[in-house]
């Protein structure tokens, strides 16, 4: 118990592994304890997680770090370096909280090797934890490397029909980004001495800013790819399509944030002056991500494809609030992150819960569901609601702090990229409701062959023990949102001061009409005193 407490973090990340190797060594004929075995061991890694790291939440400060010299990489050293701060700490409960959900949420979907898609499974939690505690950064290469492989088996063994097609994209994809970050990483750490993202920080201030504009783009490439960014993003609906329910899950819910948590804890600190100076394109992007990935999700057959395209638009938002460097918009871009996992995590399982009954996705298969399944469509409504940022669910305080951070950032473009952003907000209402009322309220699928034909039972108590949790945390983050971003607030606000963010907009309100002054508010000089201006800031 003693190392226990004294290494923390440590078990987090190692446990899953730990327990995923002894799931390896049970034969396959005990699928079942396996199944059981990792559900519980992720369970346990969350309860621990949760007693462990959010008493100590309530500031901005570094909550648990364990740090110790490791290895030497040409001559470069490399600490074994983790820590749980305000910039990862909701991040790092989200994984730990999406691991067992969707483990059980996704029970009797597989029925091929379950023990080793379980151990699989919790080898990629090793690689998501790690990645979000570690601070060397080649410590943190080596993870998010790691997680690489459990989800391309988890793709190409367990997906659908094109399943080899979207694993060997997403593989591809992210390491040929990530290869390009490994030797702007090398060459930094040359320079620095080490791995230590202060001093690379430091470093990379006295090479030449053509130089540092490089080495940012080198970081922010491997970053866009795992948001994903547009155009960067096509290996993501290939991927989500394919992959298993649970993969696409953990694929929204904690994968896609490891981008955007990228930005914020290297890409940004250390080049804060090429960042600053990308703004603008990295805005640009954004926002056409927002609007390609709503009209996209328009034109979508499959329910799941349109949700993943949905992941392409919310994760725009995401950026969108990064490249602001408000105070407001960067705190929207964090808890849009925890949001998007949460709503699109849970999208996600509703689509696997309908496809285990009707073994279909397309829309048109659909109509008449809510008649036979009154439970299944409550849920999906109000995750539905949350996803199109209804006031009162999570979705609409993130994106409204977002937008209202772009608007009021001191980039000349932020109001007109704000406002051309809400049109996403527009969209998003558009395919969602869209696709909710023809599968749900619209004319029922006589064909037997049909997805309606073949439901024949609402959720049971498993489901339902799965989305309420997830129901709950919707309204709680959009009802009392300083919940979950009060400890982000203050290395959001040195970030930005680090960074010299330019400062926000500030309105001036003048009174309409002047009157003559009363002679009592003549000046000191006898010159009439000007109305005071009313200064509105963010």
């Amino acid at each position: 118990m003693t190392w226990l407490n004294s290494h923390p973090l440590t078990f987090l990340v190692f446990a899953p592994t730990l327990i995923g190797f002894l799931i390896m060594a049970l034969p396959h004929s005990l699928g079942r304890l396996s199944r059981m075995l990792g559900f519980m061991g992720a369970l346990a890694v969350f309860v621990l997680s949760l007693a462990w790291l959010l008493g100590h939440g309530s500031t901005g400060a570094t909550i648990l770090v364990e740090r110790a010299p490791w290895f030497t990489l040409v001559g470069l050293p490399v600490d074994y370096h983790l820590a749980v701060d305000g910039l990862n700490l909701w991040l790092v409960l989200l994984t730990t909280f999406l691991v067992p959900l969707t483990m059980l949420g996704t029970w009797n979907s597989l029925k091929d090797r379950i023990g080793t898609f379980a151990a699989l499974f919790l080898l990629l939690e090793t690689g998501m934890l790690g990645a979000l505690m570690a601070q060397d950064l080649f410590f943190f290469y080596l993870f998010w490397e790691a997680m690489l492989i459990p989800m391309y088996f988890m793709i190409g063994v367990w997906g659908g029909d094109e399943r080899r097609y979207a694993a060997n994209k997403f593989f591809l994809y992210t390491l040929s980004g990530s290869l390009l970050w490994l030797v702007a990483l090398l060459y930094l750490a040359n320079k620095a001495g080490g791995f230590n993202p202060i001093l690379m920080g430091q470093a990379a201030t006295t090479l030449p800013f053509s130089v540092q504009c490089w080495l940012f783009i080198s970081f922010a490439v491997a970053f866009a790819i795992k948001v994903p960014l547009f155009p960067l993003h096509t290996w993501l609906p290939d991927a989500h399509v394919q992959a298993p329910t649970a993969g696409s899950v953990i694929l929204a819910g904690v994968l896609l944030k490891l981008g955007g948590y990228g930005f914020l804890r290297f890409a940004i600190p250390i080049f804060p002056a090429a960042a600053m100076h990308y703004a603008k394109p990295l805005a640009l992007l954004s926002v056409i991500a927002i609007v390609y990935g709503a009209l996209v999700a328009m034109v979508q057959r499959d329910i799941k494809k349109l949700v993943a395209y949905s992941s392409v638009s919310h994760m725009g938002f995401v950026m969108l609030g990064l490249a602001s460097f408000t105070v407001i918009g960067t705190q929207g871009a964090m808890l849009q992150m925890l949001n998007h996992g949460i709503s699109t995590g849970a999208l996600f399982l509703l689509v696997g819960m309908v496809y285990d009954r009707a073994h279909t996705r397309m829309i048109a298969d659909f109509g008449g569901v809510a008649v036979k399944m009154p439970v299944f469509t409550a849920f999906f409504l109000i995750v539905t609601l949350s996803s199109i940022g209804l006031p009162l669910t999570n979705g609409f305080v993130g994106e409204f702090w977002i937008l209202n951070g772009a608007f009021l950032s001191g980039f000349g473009w932020g109001r007109l990229y704000a406002s051309l952003a809400t049109s996403g907000v527009l969209l998003g209402a558009v395919y969602m409701l869209w696709m909710f009322k023809r599968v749900f309220w619209g004319p029922e699928n006589k064909d037997p062959d049909s997805g309606t034909h073949h439901l024949h039972s609402d959720l049971n108590a498993r489901e339902v023990a799965v989305l309420l949790p997830l129901v709950v945390l919707i309204l709680w983050m959009g009802i009392h949102p300083r919940t979950f971003v009060a400890v982000s607030e203050a290395p959001v606000v040195n970030l930005l001061r680090e960074a010299n963010a330019p400062p926000v907009r500030t309105f001036v309100l003048k009174p309409a009409v002047h009157q003559a002054p009363a002679a009592h508010e003549a000046g000191p000089e006898g010159h009439a005193a000007e109305p005071a201006a009313h200064e509105v800031h963010r």
